[in-house]
């Protein structure tokens, strides 16, 4: 593990000190934590974003026109 400095508020750093305790862990520990679970966040939703991208079956018509508009939604009379 490496060591790392960081800046921040005053407010910031009391609230950190008081949520680490309310954890029982340290400011050190639960900053690293926060930091994993944004990255492992970050992570799943690019994979799940590029293989959404890459599946093209989802946008394929097999040649037919898509519906219209109006016959999706049925729209009544009177109705825009």
């Amino acid at each position: 593990m490496k060591n790392v400095t960081i800046t921040v508020d005053d407010a910031v750093l009391e609230w950190a000190r008081i949520e680490a305790a309310r954890r029982n862990t340290s400011v050190s520990r639960m900053v690293g934590e926060l930091l994993a679970e944004k990255m492992r966040h970050d992570d799943a939703y690019e994979r799940a974003y590029q293989e959404w991208k890459a599946d093209r079956v989802r946008f394929n018509s097999g040649g037919q026109p898509y519906p219209r508009r109006e016959d999706v939604y049925e729209r009544g009379p009177g109705r825009k």
